[in-house]
């Protein structure tokens, strides 16, 4: 009976996890769409010419904590067991990551441009508490810079 309740839970996880990760890059791709006009550069302002004048700089930054459903934890468990990608993870760091950044991007909407942009992360977990489902924290932040 144990065993069936678990395989229920997988089934139910897999089909609940993979129903919201779709819906929610369906969102990503239309919020990106959305912001495909507003760049971002990786270098600092020296580097940068332009012979506007600027009239406000900002600092901007997007954070997401994405955590992995109890199948993906389950798939990852059997793969740290033999080693190999974790596919089952990388997902969540994509989600995350695209998710800091439009959020990054959407807090500089009326910007011209956002200078040396940074994205960081990190994989929360308990280490304590070995049933803890782990998360994945990313913050994305740059300089918003708005020209005359």
């Amino acid at each position: 009976m144990d065993l069936l309740l678990f395989f229920l839970l997988l089934v139910l996880t897999f089909c609940s996890g993979s129903i919201i990760e779709k819906n929610h890059f369906k969102k990503i791709i239309k919020r990106e769409k959305a912001l495909l006009r507003s760049p971002m550069v990786n270098f600092g302002v020296k580097k940068w010419s332009s012979k506007r004048k600027v009239i406000d700089t900002k600092l901007v930054y997007g954070e997401a904590v994405i955590s992995a459903d109890y199948f993906k934890c389950f798939v990852a468990g059997l793969k740290n067991l033999f080693g190999g990608r974790m596919t089952s993870f990388e997902s969540v760091m994509d989600r995350a990551r695209r998710e800091a950044i439009l959020r990054m991007r959407e807090s500089a909407i009326g910007s011209h441009l956002i200078l040396n942009v940074k994205v960081e992360s990190i994989m929360i977990n308990d280490p304590k508490n070995p049933q803890s489902v782990p998360q994945c924290a990313v913050m994305a932040y740059g300089t918003a810079v708005t020209y005359e």
